[in-house]
């Protein structure tokens, strides 16, 4: 009779899985890339790691219950991603590869909820598996050029049954915790958006009848702080002696130029030619980001060369921002 109890207890007791086993382990770093500025002002911009400190092996055959539980707590000294100018680039984390669940700074999330854990396979198998963290820089930050980093604090706080018998009985749980640490990076690089109408000298008999053309801007929003200068190029039909530009039509030519403010110093490409940002008429001074510095010009039609047949003439000139 004692006999057979026993043996009714040794079945009880059989386990139906492998227990499972989480640890907290040094994460991989998540890292942004390079974005331009403009970019990072006007798209939110991806980033994951496959490590995001916790790892389980195991094989449990059952989903998570509402008693199981893996906390993870997200703390910084730091509001976002900190440049070497002290401006910020916000960004949000997330459970999953989506914007359903995300976290907040300073909350534990429970990574067993809403199916994660389950969808991740972490506690089956018997090879280690770890939980993966999404983020999403968020639109607005209107930032200087440099490297961008913040550093995590994640604390991993979990408890589960950790090994299930026949009939589904828990024969233990899981209960631990840790804390580990994730490096985030950005390295924003410098760029501008322009705007820079044709210039059009309209139609005249005669070279001596172009009229100039005046008041003319060229607008550049460029990468907050950033120094820079702007060049125009000589054109695709410039001339070697003189570097007069040159619009044609068919074989013939109709010299031209464009010239600095409302002078008659050329603007070029090279050297003393370009003009820098602290020599815009309207925010002279370095990049603003999100505002406008502009650059006056004027153009005209050189009026001591023979007119030449009738036609249209067109020209090509590239600006081109240095940094």
């Amino acid at each position: 009779m004692n006999m057979a109890k026993w043996l009714m207890l040794l079945a009880l007791w059989l386990p139906g899985s492998a227990w499972a086993l989480c640890s907290v382990v040094s994460t991989t770093p998540a890292g942004f890339g390079s974005q331009s500025s403009i970019a990072v002002r006007t798209t939110s911009q991806p980033s994951s790691t496959l490590n995001g400190g916790l790892s389980c092996t195991g094989s449990l055959l059952s989903l998570l219950t509402t008693n199981d539980h893996f906390y993870a707590t997200v703390t910084s000294t730091q509001s976002g991603l900190r440049g070497p100018t002290g401006d910020v680039i916000g960004y949000t984390i997330y459970a999953n590869n989506s914007t359903s669940y995300p976290l907040t700074r300073g909350t534990a999330y429970d990574f067993a909820r809403n199916g994660i854990i389950d969808a991740l396979g972490l506690l089956n198998g018997t090879v280690p598996k770890t939980v993966p963290l999404y983020l999403r820089t968020i639109v607005g930050s209107n930032v200087a050029a440099g490297v961008y980093s913040e550093t995590l604090s994640i604390f991993w706080s979990w408890n589960y049954c950790s090994g299930i018998g026949i009939g589904d009985i828990c024969l233990g749980r899981d209960i631990s915790s840790g804390t580990t640490t994730l490096t985030v990076n950005m390295t924003v690089a410098n760029d501008c958006t322009i705007t820079a109408p044709n210039i059009a000298f309209g139609s005249a008999p005669v070279v001596s009848a172009f009229a100039p053309v005046t008041g003319q801007t060229i607008n550049l929003a460029c990468t907050k702080g950033s120094a820079y200068t702007v060049g125009l190029g000589d054109g695709q039909n410039a001339v070697s002696v003189g570097g007069r530009r040159r619009m044609v039509s068919g074989g013939n030519f109709l010299a031209y130029d464009i010239f600095k403010s409302a002078g008659v110093t050329r603007w070029g490409n090279v050297g003393s030619a370009r003009r820098a940002s602290t020599d815009a008429e309207v925010n002279p001074g370095n990049g603003l980001g999100t505002g406008s510095q502009v650059f006056n010009y004027n153009a005209k039609v050189y009026t001591d060369q023979v007119t030449p047949p009738a036609g249209t003439y067109l020209d090509s000139v590239v600006l081109d921002v240095g940094f």
